[in-house]
């Protein structure tokens, strides 16, 4: 059945093709609406189970918006957010699930109205509902701004002190993230009030408008960034900790073998040779080494130089190297969380077989009855395995480390392959 669903004629007309392409369309949209009513049905039968076997009000729940991540192949951060997405489209948007089932909303357009309408109580949310979505007529030609302007309008006038007040609760929501960008660059995101952003904004483009030197705006305006933000002129090596893992003959300029940035993900070797360059020739940075040791067959982590005295330290640090994210399948989201796979109270051991990088929400998201967590080693490479409360088995490998293609035959003294750590420091952090 599939098959013949997706199956296309190499042969087909132009138009026939434009018909095809609206039918997956149409399809993604449909598949959308029936994963939103399946996982509000699987929170209502898990809410069920648990009130029956007398779990108690605070503990219900937990580690199921994990559960729907993991199904869906998704972040674990993203669980949450299809799960409320579905029990609110599916309990309170009739009329917006049936827009996306019948096509007339994509699920992103669709995210975008429960979005809007989530600061509203449940009656002016099915009002809003009945209102925007009742005639799916309307929404012909509307994009996605258009969608979330008309969300946003309806909600003011049903109830213009649920918005003010969402508006101000954001604010303790401010933060800073990082995320890596194409060609060596990286996005620094500020999410910040309103007021302060534009002020921001509005600062940096009038040092742009009144500087002349040969750099373009966007230049101009991003090295001002860092030199206010940092107090560092924008041409100096980076004075902060970073953590570069790189192999020794890449550092050497026998290979072109890509490094790895905390943080951020593989970079080019001649990035990293300029990164560390530039570190040592600057009198107010120090760069040093830490050697480690990666398995002859697999790649992976297996031993680290450390001159920590308490051991956890050195442990953590070699489980942040070898992991290098969280090791939940699917997520992305930076260490925070040293774990132990099969718990301390259980007989597991504080060890690096034994041990997880995870993030905050992973680690507690397990906690939750009915997950089994383990991990083990087997010929260098370290594998952790996941066992949800519903039996689905999900498992998670231990990146290799940069460096040359490890080789299948290698004699005893090329066993330990050394890997150089460049950390750059202040001068007084040592």
């Amino acid at each position: 059945m599939f098959e013949s669903l997706f199956d296309i004629d190499e042969g087909a007309s132009q138009a026939e093709l434009r018909a095809v392409v609206e039918r997956c369309e149409r399809l993604k949209s449909a598949a959308a609406a029936a994963q939103a009513r399946a996982t509000a049905l699987w929170a209502a039968k898990r809410a069920a189970a648990e009130e029956a076997a007398g779990v108690p009000v605070r503990r219900r729940g937990k580690g199921l918006a994990s559960e729907v991540a993991l199904a869906r192949r998704d972040a674990p951060v993203k669980g949450g957010q299809h799960l409320g997405f579905a029990k609110a489209l599916v309990h309170e948007m009739p009329h917006t699930w049936a827009a996306l089932e019948c096509g007339a909303l994509s699920e992103w357009r669709a995210t975008l109205i429960v979005r809007e309408s989530a600061c509203l109580s449940v009656e002016d949310r099915r009002r809003l509902d009945e209102e925007l979505c009742a005639d799916v007529s309307t929404l012909e030609g509307w994009g996605n701004k258009r969608v979330e302007a008309e969300a946003k309008k309806i909600a003011a006038r049903l109830d213009v002190a649920a918005v003010v007040e969402r508006a101000d609760k954001a604010a303790a929501q401010a933060r800073v993230s990082c995320r890596p960008a194409p060609n060596g660059m990286v996005y620094f995101t500020v999410l910040l009030p309103l007021a302060q952003g534009i002020g921001m904004y509005a600062a940096l483009k009038h040092h742009a408008d009144t500087t002349f030197d040969g750099r373009s705006r966007g230049q101009v305006m991003t090295d001002t960034a860092f030199e206010r933000i940092t107090g560092r002129s924008a041409g100096t090596a980076v004075p902060v900790a970073l953590n570069l893992v790189m192999a020794d003959t890449t550092l050497a300029g026998d290979d072109d073998c890509p490094g790895w940035l905390d943080g951020y993900g593989p970079v080019p070797a001649g990035f990293c040779r300029a990164l560390t360059g530039d570190a040592v020739a600057d009198k107010g940075a120090r760069a040093t080494l830490r050697r480690l040791y990666r398995h002859p067959r697999s790649g992976q982590l297996v031993a680290m130089e450390s001159r920590a005295r308490i051991f956890p330290k050195g442990l953590a640090t070699l489980i942040d190297r070898r992991d290098q994210t969280c090791r939940t399948p699917y997520c992305d989201a930076p260490i925070r969380h040293h774990d132990h796979a099969t718990p301390d109270r259980a007989g597991g051991k504080t060890s690096a077989e034994n041990g997880l990088g995870e993030c905050a929400a992973c680690n507690y998201a397990k906690e939750a009855p009915g997950w089994q967590v383990s991990a083990g080693t087997q010929d260098g490479s370290h594998t952790a395995r996941w066992v949800t409360p519903t039996g689905a088995v999900h498992y998670s490998i231990a990146p290799t480390l940069p460096g040359p293609p490890v080789r299948r035959r290698i004699s005893d003294t090329e066993g330990r392959l050394s890997i150089d750590l460049i950390t750059f420091d202040k001068p007084d952090a040592a």
